[in-house]
């Protein structure tokens, strides 16, 4: 039986800053000692929008000491059509090009798809188109339920069954998002395959479960409603041996003056909590 890791290893993704060019993000992580980067597709006016070749995005990475863990994401995953294969194809390249070791999967989150039956037949038919994408270019994919009640996927057992269906065990993992974890209310933890972690904080006491938007995400503190530190410490309990990646999206943090500083707080918070 492998050993246990008592302390987590933290990483950042872009949505942090995303104002930051990417190599000014990567000397952000390495400022607060953080040696994990997940970098986005999704960012206006920044790379991998704005045409950064890959290869440039990866020098700048290793000139910095950082390791881009994931490109985040390809969204609408398991809507799998010929556009949806060539996006994929595109951005596998992109990630093999820049030295990222995997790529964030994301499925429909438009309240469309949900029908039981054809939900977990879509699932394991756009696994099956991904396997050998993602395996001839030595990349992981990362599945992300997510816990919006209009999602097409809140279930991580229902991806992990999708996984072992398609025979994808040496390909995909799923990503717990502690967030989503507490929105989606499945109370099962599945360490052993889940590949990446988000942590983010919701510390609004005014808004309900039912109405908590990626709007409220906030670093993790003393307030947070979400029991980061307690999803973190079963997390690693039951063998999770990956990076846990702060992922805020509250425009409070994403225009923080100080973000490295503030990422050093929440850090030594939940370091001092699972203490």
């Amino acid at each position: 039986m492998s050993a246990t890791r008592s302390a987590p290893v933290f990483a950042i993704n872009h949505m942090v800053t995303p104002a930051l060019r990417p190599q000014a993000f990567f000397e952000l992580a390495r400022a607060i000692g953080v040696r994990d980067v997940e970098i986005r597709n999704d960012l206006t006016g920044n790379a991998i929008i704005d045409g950064t070749p890959a290869a440039d995005i990866g020098a700048q990475a290793a000139a910095a000491g950082v390791k881009i863990a994931t490109i985040n994401a390809l969204q609408r995953f398991n809507e799998w059509t010929p556009e949806r294969e060539k996006e994929a194809i595109e951005l596998a390249d992109y990630a093999r090009d820049a030295g990222a070791a995997a790529l964030v999967l994301v499925p429909v989150n438009d309240g469309t798809g949900q029908e039981d039956g054809a939900r977990q037949a879509n699932l394991r038919a756009a696994l099956t188109a991904l396997k050998p994408i993602l395996t001839a270019r030595g990349l992981f994919g990362f599945v992300e339920p997510l816990g919006f009640e209009i999602c097409s996927l809140r279930s991580k057992r229902e991806a992990v069954e999708a996984i072992e269906a398609v025979g994808g065990e040496d390909t995909f993992r799923i990503v717990h998002d502690t967030f989503h974890h507490h929105l989606a209310g499945e109370p099962a933890l599945f360490p052993q395959w889940t590949g990446l972690v988000h942590i983010s904080g919701v510390t609004d006491a005014a808004v309900s479960l039912s109405d908590m938007r990626d709007s409220h995400r906030v670093l993790v503190d003393g307030q947070d409603r979400l029991g980061n530190t307690a999803q973190i410490r079963a997390l690693l309990a039951g063998g999770y041996a990956g990076v846990f990646s702060f992922e805020p999206f509250a425009e409070e943090v994403q225009q923080h003056d100080d973000p490295a500083g503030a990422l050093s707080q929440s850090i030594a918070l939940i370091k001092s909590q699972l203490a």
